[in-house]
């Protein structure tokens, strides 16, 4: 069995997913020139994560992280084990914007839940009174606590709802409102996903002094196609609020290793990129950039995954050698799944990207199985470094994929130079 996906076609297809994304961003400089500014929530509406933002924070398709649910309430369907999201960035001058979220995956009978909470604080102003004397100091800072429920509905469709509570205070001023966010994934196709939300429904409202300030409603639909087995996707996000325009988002993104992703994006005016370093144990450090009118902005995100649903494998010893003493490697293998398990699949596969040899078989995968360094005729395989998988399908057709990892076969004796002595005779 060979793979199309070599490196060529990688190739060929990430360059299309970036033609893609700029000539989809190409047409939104009229629609960004017809929005107003200094709509209330902007701060909240416009909030990016270091990942969202490499993809010109077009999410609403994509949402598969608890964060994702300020695109998208129904993104924890996405999600499929317990993550814990943290993230700090500093803007311009002194404002900064910090976040934590943390979600867990659906059940059979339970949906998905998560809590999420980000904090603006826009630093110290000088107080003047009417003849503009200084007389102090002032903050002013705003917080969203946003609680979110996620469940499937059938195999394609998933609907989503968040509660939030927005607390905002400048000097000694403060003012608290509630709102609920509405949002829907349907999977169209395996490689395709259509989102929608509806946020801001019936406010939050915020009175600070006499006038209240409610949150626009924000319409926002889009669509996600992956492709290379879900290694690179293109995605495109339409963003709408009554009286304060349209904006377009779009963005692509790329599994270029296991342990490395990069994005690019484009985001009303301003292009945007970034990449993510998957580390061990559920680890994955995000770095997101993007140009902006008052300079570039850095984010950085940290996020660790845990229990909930996974395939994992791991071959010991990683290094073996068919005929010498480590003869043989094991994989020990562990799987949880949202349904029963149906089926379940560890693939080897060379530098070539061609599966040499592929363990199978019905419901839960075994605890260990065995390999010799041979293909699926029995030959001996050449020395080198291999890839493998596992995948686990349930009953509802989902698929849990485990991380890739390398066993390395190696037939070589010790290399180098002996050193050979010549002594004087006696």
């Amino acid at each position: 069995m060979i793979r199309t996906d070599t490196y060529g076609y990688c190739g060929r297809a990430a360059s299309l997913a970036l033609g893609l994304c700029i000539i989809a961003a190409a047409g939104t400089g009229a629609l960004a020139q017809e929005q107003r500014g200094g709509a209330p929530g902007d701060w909240l509406s416009s909030y990016a994560t270091a990942r969202t933002i490499g993809v010109g924070g077009a999410f609403v398709s994509v949402a598969d992280e608890p964060i994702g649910t300020l695109w998208n309430p129904a993104a924890l369907t996405q999600v499929f084990r317990n993550v814990i999201f943290v993230e700090t960035a500093r803007l311009f001058e002194e404002t900064t914007i910090n976040s934590i979220s943390f979600g867990t995956p659906e059940r059979r009978m339970l949906p998905g839940f998560g809590l999420t909470v980000i904090a603006l604080d826009s630093g110290v102003f000088e107080r003047t009174n009417e003849l503009n004397d200084v007389t102090g100091e002032f903050g002013e800072g705003e917080t969203a606590y946003v609680l979110s429920a996620s469940k499937s509905v059938g195999r394609r469709m998933a609907l989503g709802a968040n509660i939030k509570i927005i607390r905002q205070q400048i000097d000694e001023f403060s003012a608290s409102g509630a709102g609920i966010d509405v949002g829907a994934l349907f999977h169209a196709l395996p490689s395709v996903t259509i989102g929608a939300s509806m946020l801001n429904v019936g406010g939050p409202g915020l009175t600070l002094r006499d006038t209240e300030e409610s949150y626009p409603l924000d319409y926002r639909g889009g669509a996600t196609l992956r492709f290379l087995g879900g290694r690179a996707m293109v995605t495109t996000e339409i963003s709408s609020r009554p009286d304060y325009g349209t904006r377009l988002h779009a963005g692509t993104e790329f599994q270029a290793h296991p342990m490395l992703a990069l994005r690019m994006g484009y985001n009303d005016e301003y292009f945007s990129g970034g990449a993510s370093f998957a580390l061990a144990s559920g680890i994955r450090i995000d770095y997101g950039m993007s140009d902006h009118l008052l300079g570039i902005t850095h984010r950085f995100g940290l996020s660790y995954g845990f229990g909930g649903f996974y395939a994992a494998s791991q071959a010991e010893p990683s290094v073996f050698s068919p005929i010498g003493a480590q003869s043989v490697t094991r994989f020990d293998l562990e799987a949880r799944t949202k349904a029963d398990a149906r089926s379940w699949s560890l693939e080897v596969v060379d530098k070539s990207d061609q599966v040499v040899r592929r363990f199978s078989g019905a419901g839960l995968p075994p605890a260990h199985v065995m390999w010799d360094g041979k293909n699926e005729m029995g030959m001996p395989l050449a020395d080198g470094i291999y890839t493998y998988q596992l995948v686990v399908v349930d009953t509802e057709g989902r698929e849990t994929a485990g991380r890739k990892r390398t066993v390395e076969i190696t037939t070589a004796g010790p290399q180098g130079d002996v050193p050979i002595i010549v002594g004087e005779s006696e």
